[in-house]
């Protein structure tokens, strides 16, 4: 019988490691911000929102530069720039047309199909319309130095990019099967006003008919851009706000005449915009009711944002910057109505008090909060404004106060030009550098999108 076999040591098996676990979204985050991803331009494509506002605030800085240098230029008389076009048209089409639509399309091809239950849009299917915009702005900067006819072949380069970004939303609006499509209609309604009135700028730049371009901008702020502004407030800021702990208590109210009654005052103070602009002379009693009407549509808009949840909304940061720029559009409807008193005193104020109230006051600071909130969730960042953002949107106030300070002191008007002007330059700048980075790197939250 054979002898057993000596007992060998058991050699134990080396464990298997483990597989990775999956970090949760906040260690993403952390792990991103230790060691942030390099810049890509294919990212720019991965969703809407980051292809049309990486373009927007390419166009921004640009403009805000541009403008930066007119006023360096004219208030310390060291250089001068000739211009071929008044550089007084190019800075009115540049802050109102120039990058407002672009935000307006991130914003619309991300939210717009959820709004609507259509399918999701890619970059790819907005990057033609976008990169037009974008040649047809840049033109225009040259154009104005150059000829003014390429300036206005310029604005109609951007004015078909713009057809063709309006066109592809409002196919999605008619196409979409949403029972409620009103405040998408809407937007489609004022995307094709302000295409028309892109059309009626490059007319007016290509004749030399510069009254027309100056109508044509103003036309287009208070019946295209502000609409547009009125009506995603009247759908976001309701909805942000009850959905925020800051305002527990709101029930998002937002019924649809109050809608209506927004677009209302709009439409009616575009009316006396147009009608000034043209110079048409206006019965003292017409003169009254533009008072009448500007005054209650001011005190109305204030009593909306305190009806909306206004002080206690200052909880929250975020929240915050979206209702005190909301603030702003009842801002600049009390001075409209003051200008006008006091012309009717003798005593002239230029219109352009309640117009940059609206313009960087209202718009600055709507767009600052908004485009900042979907930048951020969608970026994978914390929804919330840090120490930066909160410093940034303090920082616009500033130069908004300071650009109305111009208009009111006018025997300082050189000095306070300039400083609203490079105010403006460096908040905007910051935002827009540090937005511009977000849109080039993968989500920190390692999430696709």
């Amino acid at each position: 019988m054979p002898a057993d076999k000596p007992n060998r040591p058991v050699i134990p098996l080396k464990a298997q490691a483990a597989a990775p676990s999956t970090p949760t979204p906040a260690q993403a985050r952390a792990q991103a911000k230790l060691h942030p991803a390099p810049w890509r331009w294919a990212l720019l494509l991965h969703a809407p929102h980051r292809l049309a506002f990486a373009s927007a605030v390419a166009v921004m800085t640009l403009a805000s530069l541009w403008w930066w240098l007119v006023m360096a230029g004219r208030g310390t008389g060291a250089f001068h720039m000739a211009m071929v076009v008044p550089e007084t048209f190019v800075h009115a089409l540049l802050m109102s047309f120039g990058f407002m639509p672009l935000f307006f399309t991130g914003f619309l091809f991300t939210a717009g199909p959820k709004w609507l239950r259509m399918p999701e849009v890619s970059a790819r299917q907005v990057l033609l319309g976008v990169l037009t915009m974008v040649i047809g702005w840049v033109g225009l900067l040259v154009g104005a130095y150059v000829h003014h006819r390429l300036a206005a072949l310029s604005v109609g380069v951007a004015t078909l990019g713009w057809a063709m970004l309006s066109g592809r939303f409002v196919g999605m609006v008619q196409r979409s099967p949403a029972p409620d499509r009103l405040h998408a209609s809407l937007i489609a309604a004022a995307s094709v006003v302000g295409l028309l009135c892109l059309m009626a700028a490059a007319v007016g730049l290509s004749t030399q008919a510069y009254l027309m371009v100056r109508v044509a901008a103003l036309l287009g702020l208070w019946l295209f851009i502000v609409p547009v502004y009125v009506v995603v407030a009247h759908r976001m800021i309701p909805f942000f706000s009850a959905s925020a702990s800051a305002v527990p208590s709101l029930d998002a109210w937002r019924p649809n005449w109050l809608l209506w009654t927004m677009l209302g005052m709009v439409v009616l103070q575009g009316g006396w915009v147009w009608a000034e602009a043209r110079s048409l002379a206006m019965p003292s009693r017409l003169w009254m009711l533009r008072f009448g009407t500007a005054l209650v549509s001011g005190v109305l808009i204030l009593a909306l944002a305190v009806r909306w949840g206004l002080w206690r909304s200052l909880r929250n940061r975020l929240l915050a910057m979206l209702h005190l720029g909301f603030v702003w559009l009842g801002v600049a409807f009390c001075l409209d109505a003051f200008t006008v008193w006091m012309r009717a005193q003798g005593v002239d104020i230029p219109t352009l008090l309640p117009l940059h109230a609206l313009t960087m006051g209202f718009l600055g600071s709507v767009l600052l909060a908004m485009v900042t909130r979907v930048s951020c969730g969608h970026s994978g960042r914390v929804l919330a404004a840090d120490s930066m953002a909160w410093g940034l949107f303090w920082s616009l106030q500033l130069a908004t106060l300071t650009r109305l300070a111009a208009t009111l002191w006018p025997a300082h008007a050189s000095t306070l030009l300039l400083a609203a002007a490079s105010l403006w330059l460096l908040t905007l700048g910051a935002w827009s550098a540090r937005h511009w980075r977000w849109y080039g790197q993968p989500r920190v939250d390692g999430r696709p999108g």
